[in-house]
C-alpha cells in the first residue's frame, strides 16, 4: 500500500495527475485523506449547504449596510443592500457562492465569480460561534463584493490555483486545477510514477531531510513577516523535496525583548523551534513527529492520539500535575502545553501554540532573541538553504514591503533601489519603483522623471492599477491630461475592479472640464462598487 509513497526526488519532466488517480492504487490513504482538513480544504460552494445552517435566510448588519445568505434550490447565494432613512432601498445585489474557502474547522469563507476574477463574499460561516458572521476584515472596512481573492491566500487553501501572475484576483478558466490540497501538494508531479511505480520517482516528505521536509510545511504554515519571490517564479514553481528558497524566501522582524510575545498565526515553524521539544531533540523534531498529512483524529480522539505522541519522548511522570486533575479536561498534553488561543484579527477563531510551553507564564527562550545573521543584522531570514551571498534584489523587495510599516526599514530599501536599479534596469518593479520614488520627490523634473520610469514598467510588462495612476499622476502635473486619462483607461481595462483608477479617473474628467464623461464614469464606478456612500454624494450633488 505505501510502496509508492517512498523516497525519491521530483522527477524531471513530470506533470501533475491529480489526487484521483492516485487514489487508483493508494485507496485506504486516500480515503482517509478527503476526511483530513487539507482533503476538504476547497469544495463548490454547494457541498456546504448540509454543513453551514441557512433556514430561510440570514441577514447581518453592518453599520448602514445588510447583509443574507440564502439557499435557493441547491445553491446558496449572498446579497448585499442598502436602505435611506425612510427605508427606500438604495442599492442591492446578489450573488451565487462558488467556492468554499477552509474546511470549516474554524470556519468557511467564500468565492464570488464575476468572469475570470474572484472575489470574497462579506459573510462566513464560524464553526465556533456555529453562526455566518462578517468576513475577517469586514468588521473595519466594507469591501462589499470587491475583495479580490488574493493568489497568496488561495494558493495555500487550495491543491493547485490557476492565478494569472500580476493580477489581483485574476484566475484561469476553471479557477483550481485541482479544488482542495492534494497529493501532489507534498509528494510533487505524479504522472512519471503513474506510468512506472517506483519507489524513485515520487517524493516522500518522511524521507527527506528534516530541511527539506519542513519547508514543504513551511510554504503554507510559515508566514513571516515578508515573502519574497525569486525573480520569475510563482508558487506552482515549487517542487517537493527541492529548496524552497529556490522559489520564495521568507523573511521575519527580529523579536524584540521589550514588548509583548509575538503572534503565532502561520508561524508553526518559528515557533516550534523554539520550544524546549525541538532543542532537546537536536533539531529532530519536526510537524511529521506529530502530524499524519494522511489521517485526522476525530475531535474525540484528538487528545489520546497527540498524548501518545508526546509518551515518544516523556513518561507519565513527566507531568507535575495529579492525575486526576489531568483528566478533568480530557484534553491531555496539549491542553496545558499547546494551548488555543483567540485569533484576535479573526474572529470567533483560534490557532494552537506551537510553541509547546511548560507553563502558561513561560517567556521565550534566550535564543529567540538571537536568529539573525552577521551579513542580515535586521531580518530573520527562516528558509535560508545555502551560506551564499544574498540577494539584493530579494533582499530590497523585503526592505520595501516591511517599511510600509516600520519606517526603520525605510533606508536600506532606498540604499538598496540605488544598487538593483544600476544591476537590474531591465527588471519592470524596480523601474515602477524608481517612478512612484520620483513622483514622491514632487516638481517639474521629477515628473518627467516618473513618467519616463512608469512608461518603461509598463512597457514591461508591469500591470500594478498603483503604477497606471502614479503615471497619470505625474502625466496630468506636466499639462498632459489627455494621456493621463488614456492612461488610466489602459489601467482599467487590465484591472476593471480597481475603485482608485476609476476614482484617478472621474478626476481627470474633472480636471479636463469633461463633467458628463466624469458623471458617465461615476456611474459605471457604482455599478461595480455600490456601496461608496462618497462616489454616490459627488454624483448627486453633479446632478447625475
Amino acid at each position: 500500500m505505501f510502496s509508492g509513497l517512498l523516497c525519491g526526488a521530483d522527477p524531471t519532466g513530470a506533470v501533475y495527475v491529480g489526487s484521483k488517480v492516485c487514489s487508483g492504487c493508494h485507496v485506504r490513504i486516500y480515503e482517509d485523506y478527503v476526511g483530513t482538513a487539507m482533503g476538504r480544504s476547497v469544495v463548490a460552494a454547494s457541498q456546504t449547504r448540509e454543513l453551514v445552517p441557512v433556514s430561510g435566510s440570514i441577514a447581518v448588519q453592518s453599520g448602514e449596510f445588510h447583509f443574507e445568505v440564502a439557499r435557493r434550490g441547491d445553491e446558496l447565494y449572498e446579497d448585499e443592500f442598502q436602505t435611506d432613512a425612510s427605508g427606500g432601498l438604495i442599492f442591492k445585489r446578489s450573488f451565487k457562492l462558488e467556492y468554499a474557502i477552509g474546511s470549516g474547522t474554524n470556519g468557511i469563507t467564500y468565492a464570488i465569480r464575476k468572469g475570470s476574477y474572484l472575489f470574497e463574499a462579506p459573510l462566513s460561516y464560524y464553526q465556533r460561534a456555529r453562526s455566518w458572521r462578517l468576513s475577517p476584515g469586514y468588521e473595519n472596512t466594507n469591501a462589499g463584493f470587491s475583495r479580490p481573492m488574493a493568489a497568496g491566500c488561495v494558493v495555500c487553501h487550495s491543491g493547485r490555483s490557476r492565478a494569472i501572475g500580476g493580477r489581483d484576483g485574476v484566475y484561469g478558466d476553471p479557477p483550481f486545477s485541482e479544488m482542495a490540497i492534494g497529493c501532489e501538494n507534498c509528494h510533487g508531479p505524479g504522472s512519471v510514477h503513474v506510468q512506472q511505480p517506483s519507489k524513485s520517482n515520487i517524493v516522500n516528505p518522511a524521507k527527506l531531510s528534516a530541511a527539506r521536509a519542513e519547508e514543504i510545511c513551511m510554504r503554507c504554515h510559515q508566514a513571516g513577516d515578508t515573502r519574497v519571490y525569486q525573480s520569475g517564479k510563482s508558487d506552482a514553481d515549487f517542487r517537493p523535496g527541492k529548496p524552497l528558497s529556490d522559489v520564495v524566501d521568507i523573511f521575519k522582524i527580529p523579536l524584540d525583548p521589550t514588548t509583548a510575545a509575538p503572534a503565532d498565526l502561520l508561524e508553526h515553524h518559528f515557533s516550534m523551534q523554539l520550544s524546549k521539544c525541538f532543542t532537546g531533540s537536536a533539531g529532530r523534531l519536526r510537524c511529521l513527529s506529530c502530524h499524519d498529512p494522511h489521517a485526522m483524529p476525530s475531535k474525540k480522539d484528538a487528545a489520546a492520539y497527540f498524548e501518545k505522541k508526546c509518551a515518544a519522548c516523556h513518561t507519565v511522570n513527566s507531568c507535575k500535575l495529579p492525575i486526576a486533575q489531568r483528566a478533568q479536561s480530557g484534553q491531555g498534553c496539549i491542553e496545558c502545553h499547546m494551548p488555543k488561543r483567540d485569533i484576535g484579527f479573526i474572529s470567533h477563531s483560534a490557532l494552537t501554540n506551537h510553541r509547546i510551553i511548560a507553563r502558561p507564564d513561560e517567556p521565550l527562550p534566550a535564543v529567540a532573541f538571537n536568529q539573525t545573521t552577521p551579513d542580515l543584522t535586521d531580518l530573520i531570514f527562516l528558509n535560508r538553504s545555502s551560506a551564499g551571498p544574498l540577494s539584493p534584489l530579494v533582499l530590497w523587495q523585503a526592505y520595501g514591503d516591511l517599511a510600509e510599516r516600520s519606517p526603520r526599514y525605510q533606508a536600506r530599501y532606498l540604499q538598496l533601489l540605488d544598487i538593483v536599479a544600476a544591476q537590474s534596469p531591465g527588471n519592470p518593479l524596480v523601474q515602477a519603483a524608481l517612478g512612484r520614488k520620483a513622483l514622491r520627490q514632487g516638481g517639474p523634473e521629477a515628473n518627467r522623471r516618473t513618467v519616463e520610469h512608469l512608461t518603461k514598467a509598463l512597457q514591461l510588462g508591469f500591470t500594478a492599477p498603483t503604477a497606471f495612476e502614479d503615471l497619470a499622476d505625474a502625466l496630468a502635473a506636466i499639462g498632459k491630461v489627455d494621456e493621463a486619462i488614456d492612461t488610466l483607461k489602459r489601467g482599467i481595462e487590465l484591472s476593471p475592479y480597481a475603485p482608485r483608477l476609476h476614482k484617478s479617473l472621474v478626476l481627470q474628467y474633472i480636471n479636463a472640464k469633461q463633467y458628463a464623461l466624469a458623471k458617465a464614469e461615476m456611474r459605471h464606478y457604482l455599478e461595480l462598487v455600490p456601496e461608496d456612500a462618497f462616489v454616490r454624494d459627488l454624483l448627486r450633488k453633479a446632478g447625475g
